[in-house]
């Protein structure tokens, strides 16, 4: 008898509902954190309210893991319930304290926990979730599922185009001394994750060339891996997302392009207007 797996990651992948429904996960969600307190993204606080707020607030908003007593109530919830263990995809310990408590939380309820630090947020945490699930259904013990999503950690990709320097800035992303060269000169930044860290790749001086900068890498990165899907990531910012989803599926007409939302919980750190590409290499 196959057993019993629950599936578990946070509000930072944000997941589409439909998907979150089908493959039974349960999300833990990020708080936002503004003057008037802590909101629970995608419990209290839409995409369309954060958006509001922040351009309302005169103090930036920033961000806190999930509450640790809902981390214990629902891996406590979970072994109740009859799991034999959960599969749980957490965003970069490097960003992140959410991978730490997490086990923690599950250490103290007694309850086995494998937990994936997917060294990465958005997109390639879905992926990661749904080849996990899918391996599972097919019958793939537990460690052997793990053992593939630890792999699939080394094969993901995601680079954007920051809005914000100065929320960059404030949040520790970037060298405090880039952020104002940035802010000085106008310049765009491009950045990227390398092992679970955020890392400036170059500074360019408009929008079209950080653009033109991250298709590139999808180029080069095409000419030697193998991939069918990547995902166009934004913050609040679907009409430069469509046009250059566009421009994407005229050049490269053999891969699906999906366009994604960023969570409020990154947006909070890269600002309105940020735009990426994110993909994840077959293995």
């Amino acid at each position: 008898m196959q057993e019993k797996i629950a599936w578990v990651t946070d509000t930072s992948a944000f997941l589409d509902d439909a998907f979150v429904e089908k493959l039974n996960i349960h999300v833990l969600p990020v708080n936002v954190i503004f003057e008037d307190g802590a909101y629970r993204e995608k419990v209290d606080l839409t995409l369309a309210e954060f958006y509001k707020k922040m351009r309302n607030a005169k103090v930036l908003p920033t961000t806190s893991q999930p509450i640790f007593g809902e981390m214990l109530y629902l891996y406590k919830q979970l072994k109740a319930e009859g799991y034999a263990c959960a599969i749980a995809v957490h965003p970069s310990s490097v960003l992140s304290s959410t991978y730490a408590s997490s086990m923690a939380a599950a250490k103290q309820a007694n309850f086995p926990l494998y937990a994936i630090d997917s060294k990465i947020i958005s997109y390639p945490m879905s992926k990661m979730l749904e080849t996990g699930h899918t391996l599972a259904s097919e019958g793939a013990t537990v460690e052997e599922t793990v053992s593939v999503l630890e792999e699939m950690v080394n094969h993901v990709e995601l680079s954007g185009i920051p809005a914000s320097l100065t929320q960059l800035y404030k949040s520790g992303r970037v060298p405090g001394i880039v952020a104002l060269i940035g802010n000085l000169l106008k310049l765009k930044l491009i950045v990227s994750f390398q092992n679970g860290h955020v890392v400036l790749r170059d500074k360019v001086r408009t929008y079209k060339r950080a653009k033109h900068y991250v298709t590139d890498m999808l180029r080069k990165e095409l000419k030697q891996s193998i991939f069918s899907e990547v995902a166009i990531v934004h913050s609040n910012n679907n009409e430069d997302a469509e046009l250059w989803k566009e421009e994407l599926q005229a050049e490269f007409p053999f891969i699906h392009f999906i366009i994604l939302p960023l969570s409020s919980s990154i947006s909070v750190h890269t600002g309105e207007g940020t735009t990426g590409l994110s993909w994840v290499r077959n293995f």
